[in-house]
């Protein structure tokens, strides 16, 4: 039989049975893509299947992992442009293909230039409803949860786009295994009341109402990355907050300044290389608030503060941070669950968690979500 080579055309806002994954702003007219893991999912018969994305950065490129029938084949950078990608060609025409099309990198606060959308896609095919997920889960975190070192050799050191990866994820894993849609929103370096060099204004928390408030620019505004969030659009069956590495590190780490205003930060150690009991306060009055922002937009959501792949020093604080939010507010769906440590034979490159380590996270913390979810 000879191959339909005829290709069809059709803008996102045509394709019935397209599934979105990751915060966006509903647009898909184009679609802009914000968050490490988000991307599209489609349902496509046919033998061929391109999709035409269009990508602008000043300094660090996306780059993307294409998956047909929940395996990855393909893993790439994208340059700057419009242009068509091919996502495959000569696959049997009659057979449905999954097609998922994800983003491997986080969002770059840094380039305010930094941005991918997707425009259309073509092929000789057609398009099958995507059956819904069962459950949903939104990861929260930081260089950890943006899969960075997850790919790439031990050797790397280089703070590039090519070292993130949201396939080689413990939330990636971690969802698949319990069969969910998931949303991820992490930023490498950055904490719940500070990053990891003390500047107090690099906390997730401050930008969890909006789309991707942690993004830059005038150019970002434009996109949407600023608008409120619609948080009843998506409503998560569990929350797993994954901060706190960066928060320890503040510590250790020199004073921050503001340069232009003067303003200066720093979480202080004592003599004795304990924690100055202010300022281990201030981070666990950090935690208690979050959790109180994280309450008031999921719900029903259980939330599990899931920590200690880098090593577990700021733990008791986010115990006594969690203990004190469930006393004064009665939320008993909230928990802590220690994630393992990252070991010499587990990590990855820049020294950070490899896929051996997202792996092990990921077995521990479904086994944990399953009991969550068998008792909700």
């Amino acid at each position: 039989m000879m191959e339909n080579t005829q290709l069809k055309i059709h803008a996102l806002s045509d394709i019935n049975h397209l599934k979105v994954h990751g915060r966006t702003t509903g647009n898909v007219a184009p679609l802009t893509l914000f968050w490490t893991g988000s991307g599209i999912e489609l349902n496509a018969t046919g033998s061929e299947l391109w999709i035409e994305f269009e990508v602008a950065y000043n300094h660090y490129e996306p780059w993307i992992s294409i998956l047909i029938n929940g395996v990855p084949v393909s893993r790439q950078m994208l340059t700057a442009g419009r242009y068509w990608v091919c996502l495959f060609r000569r696959m049997n025409e009659s057979a449905s293909k999954n097609v998922r099309v994800v983003k491997d990198v986080q969002a770059m606060g840094a380039d305010p230039g930094c941005s991918m959308q997707i425009h259309a896609v073509k092929g000789n095919g057609e398009f099958m409803p995507v059956p819904n997920r069962p459950y949903k889960l939104e990861f929260i975190g930081d260089s950890i949860t943006s899969g960075e070192g997850a790919i790439g050799a031990k050797a790397e050191s280089d703070w590039i786009p090519m070292w993130f990866s949201a396939i080689n994820n413990y939330s990636t894993i971690t969802a698949e295994a319990l069969n969910a849609e998931y949303r991820i929103l992490s930023q490498s370096g950055w904490g719940v009341l500070s990053s990891w060099d003390n500047n107090p204004r690099a906390n997730i928390p401050d930008y969890y109402e909006q789309v991707c408030g942690l993004l830059t620019g005038a150019k970002n505004e434009a996109l949407g990355a600023f608008e409120k969030n619609d948080f009843d659009a998506w409503q998560p069956d569990v929350v797993v907050v994954n901060l706190g590495t960066n928060d320890g590190g503040a510590f250790r780490s020199p004073e921050w300044r503001d340069e232009s205003t003067g303003e200066t930060f720093k979480q202080r150690l004592n003599e004795d290389g304990s924690y100055m009991e202010e300022d281990i306060r201030a981070f666990e009055r950090a935690a208690e608030h979050f959790l109180v922002k994280v309450r008031k937009y999921n719900n029903h959501a259980h939330i599990v503060w899931a920590y200690g792949m880098l090593g577990i020093p700021m733990m008791p604080a986010i115990c006594r941070a969690v203990d004190t939010y469930v006393k004064e507010t009665g939320d008993r769906k909230v928990s802590v669950f220690q994630l393992p440590i990252m070991t010499d034979e587990t990590v990855g490159a820049r020294n950070h968690p490899g896929l051996l380590a997202h792996q092990h996270a990921a077995k521990a913390l479904t086994e944990y979500i399953k009991t969550i979810l068998s008792e909700s």
